[in-house]
């Protein structure tokens, strides 16, 4: 199976271009406020009704309530969403569309109860006190690769296109998501690093 590639915190139109140039399978946009890759509606609304129909846009939340998520998923044209909050089982099962649920995984933080999450996908991230993502930190391995007995696993966390071939030969996941692993600054892309994230990955499978 070929190894899907998202590249998150997409912010401008620019970087949308690149990635979606560079191969990538899909396209984060990050509505969680305070932090460095927040995205406002209707910058990611304009950047996705231009996007090819074979990029999946994926709006990036964390413990919103329902009703805004579901506008925001109408509002921009969001077919999937990802939840990077403390968001609930029945949480994930009131919404529309695929969904994603990211859990930080790491230091104290073993593998979380995933069979009691009924989502298309689950993504690991690095755990870090006070962050929801973008921490530039891996984590270990081995919980990616027990996570795939309960369905598909999406690998982030510290991921880079010196470090992602090497995380695909060891955990075979669904997909891996980067942002801060090919960003010249927080919310703005590095064009060689993104293309060199996607050539390896596209080599590994």
């Amino acid at each position: 199976m070929r190894v899907r590639v998202k590249i998150c915190g997409i912010t401008n139109r620019r970087d949308a271009e690149l990635a979606a140039e560079a191969g990538a399978d899909a396209l984060g946009f990050i509505f969680v406020p305070d932090t460095p890759r927040y995205v406002d509606s209707d910058t990611a609304r304009g950047i996705i009704k231009d996007l090819s129909p074979w990029i999946t846009p994926v709006g990036v939340f964390a413990d919103h309530p329902i009703e805004e998520v579901e506008r925001l998923m109408h509002h921009c044209g969001f077919l999937t969403i990802q939840l990077h909050g403390l968001e609930s089982p029945e949480y994930c099962r009131s919404l529309t569309g695929s969904v994603i649920k990211a859990f930080r995984v790491g230091g104290s933080q073993g593998l979380p109860d995933l069979q009691a999450y009924r989502v298309q996908a689950y993504l690991l991230d690095t755990f870090a006190e006070g962050r929801v993502g973008g921490t530039g930190k891996t984590f270990p391995l081995e919980l990616a690769t027990r996570a795939k007995a309960f369905g598909y696993v999406i690998v982030s966390g510290g991921l880079t296109p010196g470090n992602v071939a090497q995380v695909i030969r060891k955990v075979g996941p669904y997909g891996v998501d980067v942002s801060s692993g090919v960003e010249v600054e927080p919310g703005r892309k590095d064009p060689q690093k993104v293309r060199d994230f996607v050539a390896r990955v596209r080599e590994e499978g």
